[in-house]
């Protein structure tokens, strides 16, 4: 069953495979590109089991396209806790991929009593040298090249090159899509900048919830070493680097990723 709503202009989907009053609600937040549809490779997974709610970031998809300015990671954040407010629950699981997960942690410090548990992937709590380096490079490809050059690009830096070799029609058909529904190169600059100014690193003694904190040793935008950093400074923090499977790895190697999510939002020991 799917049911869908506005909260103040963002868009949300319910997906349940069962009863909704014995289930946890798992609100699950994309990266950049904003898309709920980024996580249809977890779905059947987690309907199994959970209430799970994609929605599109502001800015992006079938949300309001208009950002606040200036923007920043605590604006993602208020709008998930309007998501919350909406859906009438008092606390939810939050999973956050990079700009999803920065949102969560930021909503676990704004509003701790609202969120059970985050799950950080491939998130960082300060300005990385690397990822900076990266987002650089992404905002001289929008500037000067236009939004085909960004998108054509896009693969190089979520997925590992055999992946890409492997999976190239895919791809291809994926670059039309994303080009078709570009949130615009405003919004899109603004979303990095939110991104390279978000720095949490002195207050994560205060995030009090369970943090399953999530990686991929060759992601190619967000070193390993950011997540290791979060789980060494988390007081109740889970880390899980997965060997293979580049930035996006929840779409590379998603039944490995699916196991260990699960787990962790059950309370239950990850996966070896």
């Amino acid at each position: 069953m799917v049911r869908t709503g506005r909260a103040d202009g963002v868009h949300y989907e319910i997906h349940s495979d069962g009863p909704d009053d014995v289930r946890d609600v798992v609100i699950l937040s994309a990266g950049l590109a904003g898309s709920g549809a980024f996580w249809a490779p977890q779905m059947v997974a987690l309907t199994a089991r959970f209430r799970v709610v994609l929605y599109d970031h502001r800015g992006t998809g079938r949300s309001d396209r208009a950002l606040p300015a200036p923007y920043a990671v605590s604006d993602m954040a208020r709008d998930i806790a309007g998501i919350i407010e909406a859906l009438g629950e008092a606390a939810v699981h939050v999973v956050g991929h990079a700009a999803g997960g920065l949102a969560g942690l930021r909503l676990a410090l704004d509003s701790p009593s609202r969120v059970l548990s985050v799950a950080v992937i491939n998130g960082w709590s300060r300005p990385d040298r690397h990822v900076a380096r990266c987002f650089r490079t992404r905002i001289s490809l929008l500037n000067d090249s236009g939004p085909e050059a960004y998108v054509h690009a896009q693969p190089l830096f979520l997925y590992p090159a055999d992946w890409i070799s492997q999976n190239a029609a895919r791809l291809a058909e994926e670059e039309v899509h994303h080009l078709a529904g570009f949130q615009g190169r405003e919004n899109m600059l603004a979303r990095i900048h939110a991104l390279l100014a978000f720095d949490i690193d002195d207050r994560l003694g205060e995030v009090a919830c369970p943090v399953l904190v999530s990686a991929s040793a060759d992601d190619m935008l967000v070193p390993a070493l950011c997540s290791r950093r979060l789980a060494e400074r988390l007081p109740n923090a889970t880390l899980d680097i997965a060997p293979w499977g580049g930035h996006a790895f929840t779409a590379t190697v998603p039944d490995a990723f699916n196991a260990t999510l699960i787990a962790f939002l059950c309370g239950e020991p990850l996966p070896c």
